[in-house]
Parts: structure tokens; C-alpha cells; sequence
């Protein structure tokens, strides 16, 4: 590991250079540039994350930690290729003042060439990603609404702010959960006329799945807030032969039910972050399923008919300041 304290963007790439002449093979074939943008106390399960994601998608993982934006404009870098990290090779970047707000003076000369580029939020998403000029340089933008103080509302905004390329981790936690639920068809063609979901109010992943049965099935999903789980906890569908098919989370298991049939467990772990985030990195082009129930959830249309390119729309936060006071 190589560390920089106040230093300059040109002697981080410089850096980044001569440890990637001395790691060798372990810094050549990369698939992507992966930007974390996180918080100074998450920086090391951003690491954590990225080592299991870059095991499938090599990558080169620029951390961004913006700190202190009312100090001195400062930029403190630690480098790392291999070892810890796996096949990444790593650059975390603190930065102080002003500078925190141009990240993207010193991230641009960091980006792995001729291969996409990849932002991910580790931390309250964007209320709009134009505002950040490290989501516009992206092909794929990654966040994650359950670390919104209200996730659900935060979902409902990628909704508004929504353009090809976008999506959010909490579609990927209801992977297997949309693996078992259409698993049910396999068998049967009968038409699904109702559905029931059973989650705390706040679980985004639930609003989700609501979003996903109504634009694939055509129905209107019944909501049902229960305390009994801290995450969604049920998926019930009725279909027009009076079948009912239930999926059940168990304690990192499924209890699948059907009508007819004997009952069956099936697995639904608990998911790391790192796995989560590797599955989204398996694709960069618009996920149009993703769009059609982020869409059908905040009731909104059209999504993935939007312009997939992002022009950047500067706000620096201390005018904002100045203009609420002033108001």
C-alpha cells in the first residue's frame, strides 16, 4: 500500500502507475472502472464489497470520501493493487474543501482506459444523480435507497430522477424472491387475478416487488404492513383456477406453498452487499424489467423511453445554504 497525504491528483496517478508496474499481471485485465462514493465510517465495507465483486468483474475501485467541505482544500490518497483487495486494484481518496465538490478534477485521470465506468453510492443516494458529475461520466449508476432515512420514499425518487442505466440494490435483493415467485408458472398457465404482499411499511424491497407483480401481471397488489419481520416477509398470488401460491421467508429459507401440493423449502439467504453489488456489474446496459416496476410503483410511465444521457447540472451546497437562509 502506497499513502499520499496532501498531495495532488497528477502524484496519485503517478503513484498508481508505479504500483502497477510492480504488481505486474495482477493489474492488467481489467473489466471496468468501479467509483464508490462513501462515507469516511464505510469506507472499509465499500472495500469489502468491492473484493467480492471484483473476484468476477476485475476492476479498477476509485473510493471517493468527501470530508470537511468548510476546510482547507486538501486531497489525501491510499493506493493499493492485489493483495487485500483481490484482483482490484484500489485508490481511496479523501478529500477536504472545496475540492470535495469537483471530485471529478482528480477521479477523470484515475479511470481505467477503454472500459466502462460504474458509480456506485454507498450511502444516502443523490436526490438527483445530474447534480453529481461522477453519476453523468457513467454508463451504469448503482444506489441503494435503504440507506435513506426513508428508503421508500428515496425509491419513489429514483423513479422521478430515473434514466437508462440507472438502478438500485434493492431491485437485486428481490432476485430470488422474483426467481421463486415466476418459478410457480413453470407448470401451470393460469392467470394470476390477485396478490398479496406481507412487509414492514418501510421496506423498499416489498414496494418493489409491488411494482414488479403490477407491471408483469396487470394486477393491483394488496399491501400489508406487518412487525413480524424487519424485511418483506410474504408474497401471496390467487389465480383464476382458485390456485394460491405462497412464498414465505423463513430464517434464510423459503416455505413455498401451493395449492394442491405439499409444501417445500427453498433457500433465500441474506445476501453481502459484495454479491449484490457483483450481479449488477454483470450488466451494463438498461434494465428495462427494472425500469417497468420502479415505473409502476411511484406511477409513473414511460421510464425507459428516457434519454439514457445524464448532462451534469452544477449546485454547489454552500449557495443552496444561502438561499434557504435567505428564504
Amino acid at each position: 500500500m502506497i499513502g499520499l497525504w496532501d498531495t495532488t491528483g497528477s502524484e496519485v496517478v503517478k503513484a498508481l502507475a508505479a504500483e502497477r508496474r510492480s504488481a505486474g499481471g495482477v493489474a492488467s485485465g481489467l473489466a471496468l472502472t468501479l467509483i464508490a462514493v462513501v462515507e469516511e465510517k464505510k469506507v472499509r465495507e465499500a472495500e469489502a464489497a468491492a473484493t467480492i465483486a471484483a473476484a468476477a468483474h476485475p476492476c479498477r475501485l476509485l473510493i471517493v470520501v468527501r470530508s470537511d467541505m468548510e476546510g482547507r482544500s486538501r486531497l489525501d490518497a491510499e493506493i493499493v493493487v492485489g493483495g487485500r483487495l483481490g484482483p482490484a486494484e484500489a485508490v481511496v481518496l479523501r478529500m477536504y474543501g472545496r475540492l470535495a465538490l469537483h471530485a471529478e478534477s482528480v477521479v477523470m485521470p484515475l479511470l481505467a482506459p477503454d472500459v466502462p465506468v460504474v458509480t456506485w453510492w454507498h450511502e444516502d443516494p443523490p436526490n438527483m444523480i445530474a447534480n453529481d458529475f461522477l453519476g453523468v461520466v457513467s454508463e451504469r449508476r448503482i444506489t441503494d435507497s435503504a440507506q435513506a432515512p426513508d428508503p421508500v420514499a428515496a425509491l419513489k425518487q429514483r423513479a422521478v430522477d430515473y434514466a437508462p442505466g440507472d438502478t438500485d440494490l434493492t431491485w437485486t435483493r428481490i432476485t430470488l424472491w422474483r426467481t421463486l415467485v415466476a418459478g410457480a408458472f413453470d407448470s401451470t398457465d393460469a392467470r394470476v387475478i390477485g396478490a398479496k404482499i406481507v412487509a414492514p411499511a418501510h421496506d423498499p424491497t416489498a414496494w418493489l416487488m409491488l411494482g414488479w407483480l403490477k407491471s408483469r401481471l396487470g394486477i393491483e397488489p394488496v399491501m400489508e404492513h406487518t412487525d413480524r419481520s424487519p424485511r418483506l416477509h410474504s408474497v401471496e398470488l390467487q389465480c383464476e383456477n382458485g390456485d394460491c401460491v405462497r412464498v414465505t421467508r423463513e430464517e434464510g429459507t423459503a416455505l413455498f406453498s401451493r395449492t394442491g401440493q405439499d409444501d417445500r423449502y427453498m433457500p433465500l439467504p441474506k445476501r453481502p452487499v459484495g454479491d449484490e453489488l457483483a450481479e449488477e456489474l454483470r450488466r451494463l446496459d438498461a434494465d428495462q424489467i427494472y425500469a417497468d416496476a420502479l415505473g409502476a410503483m411511484a406511477g409513473l410511465s414511460g421510464l425507459d423511453h428516457r434519454n439514457p444521457n445524464r448532462v451534469h447540472v452544477w449546485k454547489d451546497p454552500a449557495l443552496a445554504a444561502i438561499a434557504g437562509s435567505v428564504a
